[in-house]
Order: structure tokens, then C-alpha cells, then sequence
């Protein structure tokens, strides 16, 4: 019973832990480029968009095609980078223990 008892305390741990890094995650900012830098997607921590700079020099009404491939590449740069930072904070988190293929925390 000792040993479940310590069980039990260890995953209270770890699930205030993952709370505190979701908390962390959410204030995470990354910013993915594009074209040089000319289109700039930045991400929060949850991969969620928080702002799209374009700039105005590669704005072209004939051309919008580019512009949409260039706005693509930025978002999966940020989404990238989010996703890495991401996997980071949950190495902390699990003190890295390896999650089995597929599983994901938090569930």
C-alpha cells in the first residue's frame, strides 16, 4: 500500500506539472519565416496563430499565388518551432520518460 500511495502522489505531481505547462505553453510565442523573412507567421505554444506580418513589397494582385505559398511555408516554420518547444516542456514535465508511439499527454 506504501507504493500506491506514492503512486498516487507522483501523477498529483505530474498532473500540476502539466497544468503548470500548459500555462506555459499557452504565453509561448514563435515566430516562423518565410521568403526571407518577408512573411512572418507567430504561433503560441498550442500551435494556435496569433498574428501574420506580410510585407508590402511582395503584395501583388497579380501574383497572389506566391504570396499563399509563402504564407503556408511561414505557418508550418512557426508550427515547427511550437511543436519542438512544446515537446521541450513535456521532456521537463516527465523527466524524460518515453511515451509509448502515438500517445500524447496531455490526454
Amino acid at each position: 500500500m506504501k507504493n500506491l500511495a506514492g503512486l498516487m502522489k507522483q501523477a498529483q505531481q505530474m498532473q500540476s506539472k502539466m497544468a503548470e505547462m500548459q500555462e506555459s505553453l499557452q504565453s509561448l510565442e514563435v515566430t516562423g519565416e518565410a521568403g526571407a523573412g518577408l512573411v512572418r507567421v507567430t504561433l503560441n505554444g498550442k500551435s494556435e496563430m496569433k498574428s501574420i506580418k506580410i510585407d508590402p513589397k511582395i503584395v501583388d494582385s497579380a501574383d497572389t499565388e506566391m504570396l499563399e505559398d509563402l504564407i503556408l511555408a511561414a505557418h508550418r516554420d512557426a508550427k515547427s518551432k511550437a511543436e519542438a518547444a512544446s515537446a521541450a516542456e513535456m521532456q521537463k514535465v516527465t523527466g524524460g520518460l518515453q511515451l509509448p508511439p502515438g500517445m500524447k499527454l496531455p490526454f
